[in-house]
């Protein structure tokens, strides 16, 4: 149970902090971030604080050692000499070197909000073919329409650069760098008062570190006018972009003058990589957790067997990840009345499910084990000193070497994005095998409510996870192989750590709109599945007398009654599950003619069925009659008031309730559809409008619903009843010997 309970206690750390972020402060110590820390740091305002003596000693000693060295004489790497490929150079001017390095290392595509309109206000005539004052080039950048949000284009949303300030305080913290406390402390203001610098999407190779966008943060912390930062309260909507130099008079903050190696301490490291992958990460493991909640609804949808998640097949192969998988899936399927019991074999259906849900611990399993690899090595990093050269102040030595190379940040994104695709693939095929009528073990083609000929609204849903999980498909592939030789050729090895993990960013979001597609056809396939389950639950007594008052016209010994209506009654189903694409005023006369032939063929205890071929007409009509009256009825009477949780396992029913009631997206009837009158409005346990496609301000689409199980993914509020899922699933298993998180 590895994965899930570090799932649990890094959830169960965050929201701590959320709920009280004040007194659940974090401590900068140089060891001990993690990913709740880095998250809750990066998407909102937690306490910083310093662990105690941290400055004062081990930073302190380690920029006293550094200068004692400077003035001995010795020759330091980025200290008095040139930088990479350009490292045979020397100065003696220390202080200016750094501000050098910042300087020319602001070499990234950074739109502004001010830039559009700018360029080209000179009144120059293009070509002679206009005379007017405005330019043809001032024109374009004035009113051309742009092909996207240059900014966004661009810039790291601002959560993973607050992410690359929280770790390269910590690495700092380590006290091996030789930086002044000075420096740190200015790093964590920028965290407290939400000081933001804005950095280049793109530039890094994540060699020497992410030099780049790094230096942007020196550029913020020295004050300079060309780095723009973001400043202002988010509630209030005052968050603007201006010059660090004048953000800082504002907030009444000093430049920060750099001393020797500051400049290089700042940029020479795997921050923005560690803290950019420390989010994509987090929510990659939830991603992975919600997979598998998703599974068992998909269990339940299908009417799967249980059987597949029986804990000796882990027993007899125990790979860990298969091991928690099955534990997981079977935990959320308990006491689920939709699933087949193990023992349970219908005539003429498969005996055994298909791979989509059958082998899902063996597929989830490696991933798991994926995801711990990667956690560790993120972890690992957002607590290691990643600069060159470094300070061993108990040896008196300064050391060079490569920490600043990200492989293992690259290595673990590579890794997490895999995972992702490979997640994905299995919500996909789950996915479609519960919109087939000829996969879906007896629901309706397209996952309709309606007659299967006046509605196909699944359609939809069909061909956007297929768009998604191709586009999965590509971002799987690696970057690692496509490293290029850089900076006169020194930097020859190059992770591409960073351009992973932004890639792993896409691909979170892309599974985020794929798992939302998922679960609003699982809600809606609960429900026809339990509406189903409803009308067999009518329709069986009410069949069962008729046929005793008219075959028993001709049947007179009450045995032969009952034996027979056994055998109606089962082959009755198995119609029902293969007329599903028809109407109902069309499918109900086709099964009863149907199963005439077990009328025909049957074989009562003494004698002939005398008259049987009129009484059988009389038999097949009124039945498809009353067939068709239950059937109606019973889905008029659901539609009014929809719930399926009576008959879901725990899992399925949290998921369920979360979607319908607090998110207020509803089972989908098109026919059945009437907009309310506005006192009658419908309003969701949370107080906000339940969202219904008969709006009658008709702003309600398929779209927008999946798009509200979507942002409760990207917000983690849909995560609330996820991890209560796999919380019940963590509780001492005795029996399999499996730990449990009370």
């Amino acid at each position: 149970m590895e994965h899930s309970l570090a799932v649990l206690s890094e959830w169960e750390k965050l929201i701590r902090i959320l709920e009280d972020p004040q007194t659940n402060e974090a401590a900068i110590d140089g060891k001990s971030l993690d990913l709740a820390t880095v998250v809750s740091i990066a998407r909102s305002l937690q306490r910083l604080v310093f662990a105690r003596g941290i400055l004062e000693l081990i930073v302190n000693e380690s920029a006293e050692f550094l200068t004692s060295c400077i003035v001995r004489g010795d020759c330091i790497y980025g200290v008095n000499t040139g930088f990479g490929g350009s490292a045979d150079t020397r100065t003696n001017e220390t202080d200016a070197l750094q501000r050098t390095l910042i300087h020319e290392l602001h070499y990234g595509v950074l739109a502004t909000p001010t830039v559009a309109g700018s360029q080209g206000q000179n009144g120059h005539v293009e070509n002679g073919y206009h005379a007017s004052s405005t330019s043809t080039a001032a024109l374009l950048s004035a009113e051309a329409l742009p092909n996207g949000d240059p900014v966004a284009a661009t810039a790291m949303p601002e959560a993973w650069v607050r992410a690359s300030l929280l770790v390269r305080c910590n690495s700092l913290a380590s006290g091996n760098s030789g930086v002044r406390p000075i420096l740190i402390e200015n790093l964590v203001d920028f965290l407290r008062k939400d000081i933001v610098p804005a950095i280049p999407l793109r530039g890094s190779i994540s060699a020497s570190g992410d030099l780049s966008p790094l230096a942007y943060i020196a550029g913020a912390l020295q004050g300079s006018p060309g780095t723009k930062v973001w400043i202002g309260d988010r509630k209030t909507e005052s968050r603007r972009l201006i010059s660090a130099d004048v953000a800082l008079s504002d907030l009444s903050l000093n430049p920060l003058h750099l001393g020797p190696k500051e400049g290089l301490a700042i940029v020479n490291g795997t921050s923005v990589s560690a803290g950019t992958a420390a989010l994509a990460l987090h929510d990659a493991h939830c991603l992975t957790v919600l997979a598998q909640v998703l599974t068992a609804m998909s269990v339940e949808a299908l009417r799967g067997n249980v059987e597949s998640f029986d804990p000796f097949f882990a027993a007899v192969r125990p790979h860990p990840g298969q091991v928690e998988a099955s534990h997981n899936i079977r935990s959320f399927l308990t006491g689920s009345k939709l699933v087949r019991p193990d023992d349970v074999d219908d005539d003429g259906s498969l005996r055994q499910d298909r791979y989509s849900i059958r082998t899902a611990p063996q597929w989830i399993g490696p991933e798991l084990e994926n995801l711990m690899l990667a956690h560790k090595q993120v972890v690992i990093e957002c607590n290691s000193t990643t600069d060159n050269p470094i300070i061993d102040t108990a040896g008196g030595r300064v050391l060079h070497g490569g920490n600043f190379q990200a492989m293992a940040i690259a290595s673990a994104m590579e890794r997490t994005r895999s995972t992702m695709q490979i997640i994905g693939r299995m919500l996909f095929v789950q996915c479609t095998e519960l919109i087939n009528p000829a996969l879906n073990n007896g629901l309706p083609p397209n996952l309709v409510a309606d007659e299967p000929s006046q509605s196909f609204i699944m359609k939809g849903i069909d061909i956007s996870i297929a768009a998604l999980q191709a586009e999965l498909g590509f971002l799987s592939n690696p970057v690692v192989s496509h490293v290029q030789t850089a900076e006169m050729g020194n930097q020859s090895l190059n992770s591409l750590a960073l351009v992973s993990a932004r890639y792993t960013h896409m691909a979170v979001d892309v599974l985020s709109q794929l798992a939302a597609d998922c679960l609003f056809a699982l809600c809606q396939a609960l429900d026809l599945r339990v509406m189903h389950y409803r009308f067999l639950e009518a329709l069986e007594p009410a069949f069962k007398e008729l046929t005793s008052e008219i075959l028993g016209k001709i049947l007179v010994q009450q045995k032969d009654l009952d034996r027979l209506h056994t055998k109606l009654w089962a082959h009755l189903q198995k119609e029902l599950g293969r007329t599903t694409n028809m109407d109902s005023i069309h499918r109900f006369p086709q099964i009863m003619t149907s199963i005439q032939l077990t009328v025909m063929s049957f074989e009562p205890s003494e004698g002939e069925l005398p008259g049987l071929m009129p009484v059988l007409k009389d038999w097949s009509h009124r039945c498809s009659l009353l067939s068709l009256h239950i059937f109606t009825a019973n889905r008029d009477k659901y539609l009014a008031r929809p719930d399926a949780t009576p008959l879901l396992g725990p899992a399925s029913r949290r998921m369920y309730k979360f979607v319908r009631e607090h998110l207020g997206v509803p089972f989908l009837c098109t026919q059945q559809r009437k907009p309310p009158p506005p006192e009658a409005a419908a309003v969701s346990s949370t107080g906000k409008p339940i969202l219904s496609e008969n709006d009658s301000r008709g702003s309600a689409t398929l779209g927008s619903m999946v798009t509200t199980i979507y942002t409760s993914i990207r917000d983690g509020a849909l995560y609330v009843p996820v991890m209560e899922c796999l919380r019940e699933a963590c509780r001492t298993d005795k029996n399999h010997g499996l730990w449990v998180k009370e």
